[in-house]
């Protein structure tokens, strides 16, 4: 005779039916920031917010434009999935970072999920070796440090050596065939918010540890607004159409970091650096990168293979 009975924990309530198992998963919210206009976190009730706020802030200028100078930083919670994902022993858990679509769900085609759960099995998160983050990869952990000029903004990591050089000077982007691992970004300012768009990037650095991926066609526009003296609103859409079955839109605040005296550390390491040694014994290998190329040749395959199913 079997017995029903739920288990309570912080993190999970498990329910045992007759030897089955039924989790229901509790989604941690991001703690909020104190002394803030906006002091939610949560990247719904942040957006909405945040977007009033600012239409009524006059940030701090330089040069007549806002002055994002400064050590800046913000939730670590995409870095580990985008979507809205339970607290585990490596992990704080948080909501969904995508605003649009509503339901917090990233887009993707049903090809390319097959690709991230791939990923997943196959391949080696490029943070694990020491790799650059890509765009916008770059912004979700740690801290960071922005020095701007009339033509510059530059965000220096304490990842890897790692940097963004935005442009805010009108000039083209980079040729097609250039890529690079943070990609190419260009600047300009719409009033008091920063539009930067960045293309170029090699498809070789995922969006989350989930292995979700754009490819070298991606664009990349991110838009910085200011809306009290120490909080930014950080809104960024990625268009791949490749990959992605419509552009999505996530959302998270950038906060100042106003410890006395503070400044980054570098978090030193090589690219391939052997700590990912473990994980190639057990068979994982690095990730190869993805071109737009590949991702039409496994898209067609793909359908092919379905449509044959289908029969």
């Amino acid at each position: 005779m079997c017995r029903a009975f739920a288990v309570l924990t912080v993190t999970y309530l498990i329910v045992l039916n007759c030897g089955a198992a039924v989790v229901a998963q509790d989604i941690p919210a991001i703690p909020p920031t104190k002394d803030s206009v906006c002091p939610e976190n949560n990247p719904v009730p942040l957006l909405a917010c945040a977007r009033d706020r600012a239409k009524e802030f006059t940030p701090p200028r330089t040069g007549g434009r806002p002055d994002f100078s400064g050590f800046w930083g913000g939730t670590q919670a995409p870095h580990e999935n985008l979507e809205a994902h339970p607290r585990t022993p490596d992990d704080n858990g948080g909501p969904s970072f995508v605003v649009d679509p509503a339901d917090g769900k990233v887009p993707m085609q049903a090809w390319a999920e097959a690709k991230r759960r791939e990923n997943r099995a196959r391949y080696i998160d490029q943070n694990a070796q020491c790799f650059q983050s890509g765009v916008p990869r770059h912004l979700y952990m740690g801290q960071y440090q922005w020095l701007q000029t009339p033509t510059r903004l530059v965000l220096l990591s304490e990842e890897t050596n790692a940097y963004r050089n935005i442009v805010l000077e009108p000039r083209p982007h980079l040729g097609k065939d250039l890529v690079l691992w943070q990609g190419d970004s260009r600047g300009h300012w719409e009033g008091d918010t920063l539009v930067v768009v960045t293309k170029n990037q090699l498809g070789r650095a995922w969006l989350d540890q989930q292995g979700r991926f754009v490819t070298d066609a991606a664009t990349v526009t991110e838009r910085f607004t200011m809306f009290d003296a120490n909080s930014i609103l950080w809104e960024i859409t990625i268009d791949d159409p490749l990959v992605y079955t419509r552009p999505f839109t996530m959302a998270s605040a950038l906060r100042r970091n106003l410890r006395a005296d503070f400044e980054i550390w570098e978090e030193s390491c090589y690219e391939g650096e052997s700590n990912s040694e473990s994980l190639r014994n057990l068979g994982y290998r690095t990730y190869p990168g993805f071109s737009a190329k590949d991702a039409q040749i496994a898209k067609e395959a793909f359908d092919r293979a379905v449509s044959g199913s289908s029969k």
